[in-house]
């Protein structure tokens, strides 16, 4: 069986399935949004939406990786699957993350694609296809985007640093993450909040925002996003024990960013 880093050849075929399902499941969610996004229904809260296309591009991805990669597990956004972690290869599959930015037709969303073992990722895959643009990552072998090495940022200074973040749907867990942004933000450079966790964390890789902090993600949101950062030399922090707080930075900004955010109330959120 692969094991993490023993077989390069297996992990950058596991890196290619995930590109191919990524660039299909891409190019048929751009043509669904010309045609509309189709019927639009409601998750945790009435802000929080999902569109015909998310189920449909679901099972495209699935319907994917049953022909490419039989017998392996999918864990998705729209339709679940797959248990607690383990030694069988899984796939985790966020088919459209930003779907209010797909909705409203902004080009702010992704399709991601991720291979993990025992809870982590070997290899992974996230297109942004209304722009065409596509990064990817196999553990130990680097981050990519469209063919070109990817580097996180050197970012030594927090008041000087871009951060990027995310808000829960839910309106009382939205007013305490505004509260701990409102706290940040005179002591970094500034905040940006872009509406998908999937890119947020390819932009930490590509050294377009030099960290990242949210609260509450699934696995789905992060398992392909978090590879590629790291793999791109960013220091990624998953949530665990009692936090749920996903954490990617530059290594020169990552303590300090994870300090700031503890006196801001993370732990609180």
């Amino acid at each position: 069986m692969l094991r993490y880093g023993s077989d390069v050849q297996d992990v950058e075929q596991l890196r290619a399935t995930a590109v191919a399902v990524a660039q299909q499941v891409g190019d048929f969610v751009v043509r669904m949004r010309e045609r509309g996004a189709g019927q639009v229904q409601t998750k945790t809260s009435t802000t929080d939406v999902v569109t015909a296309a998310d189920t449909a591009a679901e099972r495209l991805a699935r319907r994917l990786l049953a022909q490419w990669r039989p017998g392996e597990p999918v864990l998705g956004e729209e339709e679940g699957g797959a248990g607690p972690p383990t030694e069988q290869l899984c796939w985790v599959v966020d088919p459209i993350d930003g779907t209010v930015n797909y909705l409203y037709g902004l080009p702010w969303y992704a399709v991601s694609v991720a291979v993990q073992r025992d809870g982590q990722s070997l290899a992974a895959a996230v297109g942004q296809p209304a722009a065409g643009r596509l990064w990817s990552a196999a553990r130990g072998r680097g981050a990519e985007c469209d063919g070109v090495t990817v580097r996180a940022s050197a970012a030594t200074q927090l008041e000087l640093s871009l951060i990027g973040t995310g808000f829960s749907y839910r309106p009382e867990r939205r007013a305490r993450q505004a509260a701990m942004v409102a706290g940040m933000l005179p002591k970094i450079r500034d905040m940006r909040r872009a509406g998908s966790a999937a890119l947020d964390l390819c932009s930490v890789a590509s050294g377009w925002l030099d960290g990242f902090a949210e609260h509450g993600l699934h696995r789905w949101d992060w398992a392909a996003g978090a590879l590629i950062a790291a793999e791109a030399g960013a220091v990624v922090r998953l949530p665990q024990g009692g936090s749920d707080l996903l954490l990617a930075a530059a290594p020169g900004i990552v303590d300090a960013l994870a300090e700031l955010a503890a006196q801001c109330g993370a732990d609180s959120v």
